[in-house]
């Protein structure tokens, strides 16, 4: 559905006027001044194209559980309100955690798949909510998590794909919080998108020296015939994250990783960790989101994580990032 035009209404007006109080204290304290519509404290980002625009999706800041952003030329952003302000039973109170954030259109109906605390539990794990619009308000009806490895250490960073009239979702088991491998996995869903189906199949497993302990964030992107399974991987916090690709059979693979290095990393005076992609189509480009650290003027590492979107290219199966470029 196409959005009309709005003038700066009262949120917008108060989101700006934070912002540039905001930009003022980090300059204060000597951090990169970043461009004056770009998307500061926002990660794990998601993009849908959507109705002729685009919405972005972000883990919890700025008060909201899920970020939300429109835009109608993925250039200037508007804040929108929180997209699902109101928690699940099953969601720890009142610090939920609520992470990486992806939605799908089923039909008439958008289903947002997000990492949260189990109560129960006690571990991050998936769940699913439901709107009639991808501006939300996203509900989440369930008495307990889509997905909860808890003997893994939890469940994270769900992704969802549509293959030949097929879903599937991507998760990553959380077992870095408690001293585990973490390993990747794919689950065939119901056609509603709010059940699983059958166990889960593991596709990759963090090995390779530049994933040192961790391996999150799944992105399965199929292109020319090809399953690409993207992910991220090692420490998010510090400029060794980066993201790297595996080959896969098919949406539930077997997947095997190409090389030992990833395609996507950290540029010396430029970009610092980045990570947590996503793809999506605009006509007959692939374009790559994901979010990289702000960097103070003497390079180190700022406190926010900022959105990237950049042209993504494909070079024998290979996914090539034309970039950096800081969403302005």
């Amino acid at each position: 559905m196409n959005r009309p035009a709005f003038a700066i209404d009262p949120l917008a007006r108060r989101t700006f006027e934070r912002a540039t109080l905001l930009c003022a204290a980090l300059l204060l304290a000597g951090c990169a001044s970043p461009p004056a519509s770009s998307l500061g404290d926002f990660p794990d980002p998601f993009i849908l194209a959507d109705g002729g625009g685009y919405y972005a999706y972000a883990t919890n800041a700025n008060d909201r559980h899920v970020q939300l952003r429109h835009s109608t030329d993925l250039t200037s952003w508007r804040a929108l309100p929180d997209a699902m302000p109101a928690l699940a039973s099953w969601v720890r109170q009142p610090v939920p955690h609520v992470w990486a954030p992806e939605v799908i259109r089923l039909g008439e109906r958008y289903v947002l798949y997000y990492t949260a605390h189990d109560r129960a539990s006690d571990r991050q794990c998936v769940g699913a909510a439901v709107s009639s619009s991808p501006a939300g308000p996203f509900v989440d009806s369930a008495a307990k998590p889509l997905v909860c490895q808890a003997d893994l250490g939890g469940t994270i960073d769900a992704s969802p794909l549509l293959d030949g009239g097929r879903l599937y979702l991507y998760f990553k088991s959380d077992g870095n919080c408690c001293g585990k491998p973490t390993h990747i996995f794919a689950q065939e869903l119901a056609p509603s998108g709010l059940a699983v189906i059958g166990t889960p199949t593991r596709l990759l497993t963090n090995g390779r020296t530049w994933e040192g302990k961790v391996i999150e964030a799944p992105t399965m992107v199929l292109r020319d015939g090809r399953y690409v399974l993207m992910y991220s991987a090692n420490d998010f916090g510090d400029g060794t994250y980066a993201a790297g690709y595996a080959s896969c059979a098919g949406p539930v693979g077997p997947c095997e990783p190409v090389g030992d290095a990833p395609f996507l990393k950290s540029v010396e005076g430029k970009l610092y960790g980045p990570g947590h992609q996503a793809v999506f189509r605009v006509g007959g480009q692939d374009y790559i989101a994901y979010h990289a650290w702000e960097l103070k003027p003497n390079g180190k590492r700022a406190d926010r994580r900022f959105l990237y979107i950049d042209k993504l290219d494909w070079v024998d199966g290979k996914p090539v990032v034309q970039g950096t470029t800081l969403i302005r």
